[in-house]
């Protein structure tokens, strides 16, 4: 294919990302260019770019995982298709992919972690489990709000099916900026009585504003009051005292610290967000509540399309929680998404036209 491909890397730690042209690299069988609609700033980028958690792949390197965009060169079947590029890429071969646990394949690939990523106009990819978008959802949406799909909203939709949530569950979930926004839109589309948990009013009110069944402001509570409170909450909502499923997306110490502290009996918890530190819990309680702890990493490929319908149904609404931004002010978004100055998930639109 001829032209130029253009990319904003990585360079080194919290540094300025660096404009690079190049010529547009030749694929091999199973790969195909996809030419880039939008790609969406996830926390994990901030923890390659700022906080040093080493990426596969050495630097320089382009960043970006949350990412649409339409095929450009490939098998036949797929040029011209609008596509959501998984954020995890799994072989499809080896025992994981066979058990259904695809989102762990040990080859799994990532964009902007083991190869160049999205914050780019165009990405070479492999085509085997790339996410096609139907026409009908893009005379709602225009192809680059739909990015977030291959993280922010896909990941927390595998991890409400794994938790096994049933309709008239409580579900809490804790921190509903970015990525939790949408698990407590999921859970309530699957039939929880939901509750918010967070320490910023502002993203509690949306949350709020968006069907969400009830709030809570946790800050300058002890963990203790906040479960006191979930009780009464509980209880105003006619859920069930036991069972509850609870979804740590904050990926901090206090986040995580609350939601283990919340465990009753058979409760579930999931851990959805990622921090480096380490806190001390009594494991014991989940033999003593016959609780669950479980982990999530990224989606696998074959839950994206019940993602997409989500969308394309209209169950899903995301246009409120989604804003773009031109690729030429990647720096600036990255240091105002470090300070969180965004309440919307942040896109980079490619703009090097």
């Amino acid at each position: 294919m001829v032209g130029k491909m253009k990319q904003w890397q990585m360079t080194e730690l919290k540094s300025d990302f660096q404009l690079v042209e190049s010529d547009m690299p030749e694929i091999n069988d199973g790969e195909a260019i996809v030419k880039i609609a939008g790609c969406g700033v996830c926390h994990t980028d901030l923890s390659f770019w700022h906080f040093g958690v080493r990426t596969k792949k050495e630097l320089p390197l382009t960043l970006g995982h949350e990412i649409s965009g339409v095929v450009v060169e490939g098998p036949a079947h797929l040029v011209g298709t609008n596509v959501i590029i998984p954020a995890v890429l799994p072989c499809g071969d080896c025992d994981l992919c066979h058990k259904g646990r695809s989102n762990m394949c040990q080859n799994q690939l990532m964009p902007g972690n083991d190869f160049h990523g999205g914050f780019a106009s165009h990405i070479v990819v492999p085509h085997k489990y790339l996410c096609p978008v139907p026409d009908s959802v893009l005379e709602n949406y225009a192809l680059e709000e739909l990015a977030v799909i291959a993280d922010a909203i896909s990941t927390p939709y595998q991890v409400v099916k794994k938790s096994e949530l049933q309709a008239g569950d409580l579900a809490i979930v804790i921190g509903v900026g970015g990525v939790g926004v949408y698990g407590a839109l999921i859970a309530k589309i699957m039939g929880a009585k939901v509750l918010a948990i967070d320490i910023n009013d502002e993203k509690l009110a949306s949350v709020k504003s968006h069907g969400i069944d009830a709030t809570l402001n946790s800050k300058g509570l002890s963990n203790r009051e906040v479960k006191a409170k979930v009780r009464e909450i509980a209880g105003e909502l006619g859920a069930a005292r036991y069972g509850w499923k609870i979804f740590e997306i904050s990926g901090t110490t206090a986040g995580q610290e609350l939601a283990f502290s919340l465990l009753t009996y058979t409760s579930t918890m999931s851990i959805v967000g990622f921090t480096m530190d380490k806190l001390e819990v009594r494991l014991s309680n989940l033999m003593a509540f016959d609780a669950k702890l479980i982990g999530t990493w990224g989606c696998k490929p074959e839950l994206y399309p019940e993602v997409v319908d989500l969308i394309a149904t209209g169950k899903l609404d995301i246009k409120q929680f989604v804003e773009m931004f031109p690729m030429s002010q990647i720096n600036e978004v990255f240091r105002n998404t470090l300070e969180h100055k965004y309440s919307r998930r942040s896109v980079m639109v490619p703009d090097f036209d």
